[in-house]
């Protein structure tokens, strides 16, 4: 008995293992919330799942990849069988899927979750048809834990073309991303007020058109419309300057002039009228610091303007967003959200002496905001906890912001700062929140393709909250971005290629001088980029630059490693070919960058200075056909240059993709040092 019951569990262990063997392959993202194996295989596959059926004639949803083709049909030819029950137990934009022998059950709480619903079933047919399988018997429960994940469209610097901006809609619709903010400045074409719309500037109507596409697949795009700081897209026009807080900066209008609010209300109204759709308007608010006026202070100057603002949105029946940064700063709360290194009890004796800076203004801050809770860096902070707890304690609404870009040049780093998202994901889950924003910030204006991966953890972990670990969900990426067979970890490119990147930032620059600066330094040739050989003192460069020298061979090596795997993965029928383009193209710019450095060494310690100097010269050439390339590559969905009449505003914070009209900032260094090499060993 003992020997046929030992049997039994053996082989009861053996089939475990199998199933959980055969079905790891099986990867949706985002993650679902529940899912239970079935061990075993149904009779369906992508060649017979062909017809839905639904008793009471509801639509199919708009449906992508294997499931485009699904058409409506009789029950009895019909392998897919769907509903929409309201009274589902779940949260909305929620669903159960169950696939069994001969037929596929989806129970929906709403239209959004049917959506969703057909977005979760492609993942699998496509990993069955990969793996030439047919599909597993499972049982899925799923819904978001947070309600709204939007992302951030800033669009303030540079603009892609028509057309990629539908594809990204299918793309967040595809991640169950459910909200677009989007940051307009002047490429909106606004009607009231026509001088602050560029002349590259999309019209009311073309925003509406991809509001509507946004829409039908579940998307609400609103407006951010920056306010009283980040106006110089405002401010800047002659015809607006007499409205600044201080006469000779463009940054930030005066709250207490009548006529700011005129302006400001009319911008207002083309960008709610641009998102039809939209739920919500984004005041902007954050980073200004205000000229002190009637003797008011800078936190009664900012309430002034924030009343009046969330009261022309209530109007408008729209929600106003803000950034909650400045009532901190001016309440001396500001600090403890960003700083780790102090104990919470120093952080609560900070509250303790300065809590009723704000409490004595809490009763005039509006009820009908959110205050939008930006941390970018430092969420899991004690302070930066705290704060969001004040709002809720104070019954104010708050929404997290975290980032998948901030400052980054080039591409963004920290994983794409993977560990900071999943962190503001889960307190804001745990916080219950009204929502979680994923800021794209363009001041660096990397191409979005290199955002996609921050995009996908920010929809991973808004989604299905802390089930997944950093190591699994690059796994789970690289299989549904690049296909399964690239899920290893060898093939994990991206974060190797974000050391190069962090090293060639600066390479070309003096130790004290930043790339992103140089169009505001005098004479960067001379006083930023670093030295080149003397050739009548052979070594005392590489001694001088060693530091530099030696991150260039380290920044090349693994730079050859990126190389290696992306053109493996390019010529080995990858899906998106055009994201990987574009990794190659910015993996080239930073060799070029390390092969200046080396070239340069060579030329300092060579006993055959003339044929090295030919090859330091033949580095323009080279320069002239990367760039030919990497704009070849960028052009196929970004407009690279700014119209002829832009005006660029003062760039208060040394914005790179704001210093010049045209693709120049994108390699202000290499262009610099480049034209250095030429004047000194080129001056017949």
């Amino acid at each position: 008995m003992r020997l046929i019951l030992f049997y039994l569990i053996s082989i009861l262990l053996v089939n475990c293992s199998n199933n959980n063997e055969d079905l790891r392959n099986f990867r949706i993202l985002p993650s679902v919330q529940e899912i239970k194996y079935n061990n075993g295989y149904s009779n369906l596959n992508f060649k017979n799942i062909k017809f839905a059926y639904c008793e009471i004639d509801t639509n199919l949803p708009i449906r992508y990849g294997f499931t485009k083709e699904i058409q409506s049909n009789s029950l009895i030819k019909s392998v897919v069988n769907y509903s929409i029950d309201n009274n589902l137990n779940l949260n909305e934009e929620g669903y159960k899927l169950n696939i069994k022998k001969n037929i596929i059950y989806i129970v929906a709480k709403d239209a959004k979750g049917l959506f969703y619903a057909f977005i979760t079933l492609d993942q699998i047919i496509e990993d069955s048809k990969a793996q030439n399988t047919n599909l597993p018997l499972i049982d899925i429960t799923d819904f978001p834990s947070l309600k709204f994940r939007p992302i951030h469209l800033d669009i303030k610097h540079h603009m892609e073309k028509k057309s990629y901006y539908f594809k990204l809609i299918d793309d967040l619709a595809k991640q169950k991303i459910n909200g677009i903010i989007v940051e307009f400045e002047d490429k909106l074409k606004y009607e009231l007020r026509p001088e602050i719309g560029a002349s590259d500037a999309l019209s009311i109507n073309w925003w509406i058109e991809l509001s509507e596409y946004a829409s039908k697949r579940n998307i609400s795009i609103s407006p951010l419309v920056q306010g009283l700081g980040h106006a110089s897209f405002i401010l800047k026009h002659e015809k607006n300057k007499k409205l600044r807080d201080i006469s000779t900066s463009d940054w930030a209008f005066n709250p207490l002039n009548p006529k700011t609010y005129e302006l400001q209300f009319d911008l207002y109204l083309d960008a709610i009228k641009a998102t039809p759709h939209g739920k919500y308007l984004h005041v902007g608010g954050d980073e200004v610091n205000l000229v002190k006026r009637q003797g008011k202070s800078e936190l009664e100057l900012n309430l002034i303007w924030l009343n009046k603002v969330c009261e022309f949105a209530a109007i408008h029946n729209r929600i106003p967003i803000f950034w909650d940064d400045m009532p901190l700063k001016h309440a001396g709360l500001y600090g403890p959200m960003f700083n780790r290194e102090i104990s919470k009890k120093e952080v609560d004796d900070i509250w303790k002496k300065n809590e009723l800076n704000l409490m004595s203004y809490v009763e005039k801050f509006p009820k009908n905001a959110i205050y939008m809770r930006w941390n970018y860096q430092k969420s899991d902070t004690y302070g930066n906890l705290k704060t969001m707890d004040w709002y809720m304690k104070n019954n104010l609404k708050v929404m997290g912001a975290t980032a998948g870009q901030t400052r980054w040049t080039l591409m963004p780093q920290n994983q794409s700062n993977i560990p900071q998202i999943k962190s503001f994901a889960t307190s804001s889950i745990e916080k219950n929140l009204e929502g979680l924003f994923l800021t794209l910030w363009d001041d660096d204006s990397p191409h979005f393709e290199l955002y996609k991966r921050g995009i996908s953890a920010f929809s991973q972990y808004s989604w299905s909250g802390n089930k997944t670990s950093i190591s699994e969900f690059k796994e789970i990426y690289r299989h549904r971005k690049y296909g399964l067979e690239f899920a290893d970890n060898k093939f994990a490119f991206i974060d190797k290629l974000e050391t190069p990147v962090s090293l060639w930032l600066n390479m070309l620059l003096e130790d004290n001088k930043r790339r992103s600066s140089l169009s505001k330094i005098k004479d960067p040739i001379q006083s930023a980029i670093i030295l080149l050989p003397n050739l009548e003192n052979s070594g005392s460069w590489s001694t001088k630059y060693a530091n530099k020298i030696q991150k260039a061979k380290k920044s090349l090596q693994i730079s050859k490693e990126v190389d290696s795997i992306l053109n493996y993965l390019i010529e080995n029928n990858s899906k998106n070919i055009y994201n990987l383009e574009v990794y190659k193209q910015v993996n080239e710019l930073v060799k070029f960058s390390s092969k200046i450095i080396i070239t340069l060494e060579k030329l300092d310690s060579s006993d055959s200075q003339t044929t090295t100097l030919s090859h330091v010269n033949n580095l323009i050439n080279e320069f002239k056909l990367l760039r030919t390339k990497f704009e070849k590559v960028y052009s196929k969905t970004r407009i690279l240059n700014k119209p002829k009449d832009y005006i660029l505003d003062q760039d208060h914070h040394d914005h790179p993709a704001n210093q010049t009209k045209n693709f120049d900032w994108q390699f202000l260094s290499e262009i610099f040092i480049l034209k250095k090499i030429k004047n000194n060993y080129n001056k017949s």
